[in-house]
């Protein structure tokens, strides 16, 4: 069976770049039309042999993808609150929303499939455990679900060669474990479960894909291809209308760019920052690649000391905020690690105080919780949109004060980042997104009509940090008009951060 996945396929850079450019197209195109029509979630599961691509293919997918309408989650040991509830709650719980694109990892077949490869339940038991997962599987298909499960695939040879790769590699080499060897060592065994995993809960409603895993540049393609063929089939099953071309989001550009001119006396915190500093795309590497070594390594041993993360990201539109999250994320263990987007609250939301909704996804000891945007939206957005009143916002600043003294006082590092460009930056990078069929979807008429409010958020931000940058929870400002110099900047302070923590 896993011979077709043993061919030693490979793609060029050239082709690669070349290709991927065309795929990225049709997946933002298809997503927008799930969003916009699409009433039916899409499951995305990724199992196979250790190394062979599973957490780096959900990374490439969530960067080509518009990230406000995915959800990514590997799964790891069992909590205390799982435990005590029957085994699918978890999965169940993390079950994307209609219209959403699910990624997950190690889910419903890692338990019986590791006890049956390890010969510690028969095939008789094995096949009852299968048919749990189908039940599970047919119940969501039925409800209209598309669900698509790749089995990422290494031969014996090349999984040892990719361990010893990624081990010999400081920003990598958290990805293999004692475990992984094991599983390596008793590979034939590992095939046999793998074998009769599929043969029998590979179905016309959730079938298994074989993904040659040895050469990234193939794996990628291969994954993202039939994600976007798979779900195109399901729109079109379920009445949407597709066009023949990969269409994009369309961005709308001014033609000519209206900021007002800058209040008289207008000076902020923000306006006082050397907006010039530069890294170049050498240093850039070097440093990125000691920091999210350190980072890592950090980060392992704040797991083992039960030592909690949260990380703010705020910022102008187009500051680069999501950048500087996927670079801060790309040495971590998904396991460990949440993005949480913030947008618009939704009606459950609104129906509670607005820090409801922060405090719901607050993470395990020893786990990082990330948001996209944060609680300050508040005396942000709210204050300037007239979402909050007068006496709301401001009443706002002691009211996250406290919270965030709650969150230091239990031990957990947080650390806040504005990043901050100029607004002569900004219209560069809307014009960029605006001509970029990759990027018009990170851009909207509201981003244009923000920006002719750029200096009211300049004056909110400036008050913000003024009566919240405390020692509990101080503010890093970041100069982002050099993307190489902010990313880094980021991934430097969490290590000063989180090593001063440990220490």
């Amino acid at each position: 069976m896993f011979q077709v996945a043993e061919l030693g396929r490979k793609v060029g850079k050239r082709e690669y770049k070349e290709r991927s450019e065309v795929l990225r197209q049709e997946l933002l195109y298809l997503q927008r039309r799930l969003q916009e029509e699409g009433n039916f979630q899409v499951i995305v599961d990724f199992a196979g042999v250790d190394g062979a691509g599973k957490g780096a293919s959900i990374q490439k997918l969530a960067s080509w993808m518009d990230p406000r309408y995915l959800i990514a989650h590997a799964w790891g040991p069992a909590s205390d609150e799982e435990r005590e509830r029957p085994e699918f709650w978890r999965f169940w719980m993390q079950l994307p929303p209609r219209a959403q694109i699910g990624l997950f990892a190690r889910g419903r077949y890692s338990r019986p499939f590791l006890q049956r490869a390890y010969g510690k339940i028969s095939e008789f038991e094995y096949d009852a455990e299968l048919d749990r997962v189908l039940g599970f599987e047919n119940d969501l298909a039925e409800d209209g679900a598309l669900i698509i499960k790749f089995w990422m695939h290494l031969s014996r040879d090349a999984q040892e060669r990719r361990l010893t790769e990624l081990q010999s590699d400081p920003v990598t080499s958290w990805q293999v474990k004692d475990i992984d060897w094991e599983h390596w060592r008793i590979y034939d065994q590992f095939v046999a479960a793998a074998e009769r995993t599929i043969t029998r809960t590979s179905t016309g409603k959730a079938p298994w894909i074989l993904v040659e895993g040895e050469d990234e540049n193939f794996r990628s393609l291969e994954v993202g291809q039939t994600l976007a063929r798979y779900l195109r089939e399901h729109l079109i099953a379920n009445g949407v209308k597709l066009n023949g071309e990969n269409e994009t989001l369309q961005a709308s550009q001014p033609e000519t760019d209206t900021l007002p001119p800058r209040p008289e006396g207008l000076v902020t915190v923000l306006s006082q920052l050397d907006m010039s500093k530069r890294l170049s795309k050498i240093d850039y590497k070097k440093k990125m690649r000691k920091y999210q070594g350190e980072l890592h390594l950090l980060q392992r041993k704040a797991m083992k000391k039960g030592v909690s993360s949260i990380i703010v990201f705020e910022g102008m539109d187009a500051a680069g905020k999501g950048g500087a999250i996927r670079r801060t994320v790309a040495p971590l263990d998904p396991r460990i690690y949440r993005i949480v987007p913030i947008a618009a609250p939704t009606d459950e939301e609104r129906a509670q105080h607005y820090l409801w909704r922060f405090w719901r996804h607050m993470s395990r000891a020893g786990h990082i919780t990330i948001y996209d945007r944060s609680w300050y939206g508040r005396v942000l957005v709210e204050r300037i949109e007239g979402f909050a009143s007068r006496d709301e916002w401001q009443r706002a600043y002691a009211e996250i004060n406290d919270f965030e003294k709650r969150l230091a006082d239990h031990g957990i590092v947080l650390t806040k980042f504005w990043v901050h460009i100029t607004p002569e930056e900004q219209f560069e990078r809307f014009s960029a997104r605006a001509q970029s069929p990759l990027k018009r979807w990170k851009l909207t008429d509201e981003d244009w009509r923000n920006r002719q409010k750029w200096y009211d958020y300049e004056q909110a931000a400036h008050d913000m940090i003024a009566r919240t940058d405390t020692l509990d929870a101080p503010w890093v400002l970041i100069e982002g008009n050099d993307k190489q110099y902010a990313r880094t900047k980021v991934i430097k302070t969490l290590c000063q951060r989180l090593s001063g923590r440990l220490d």
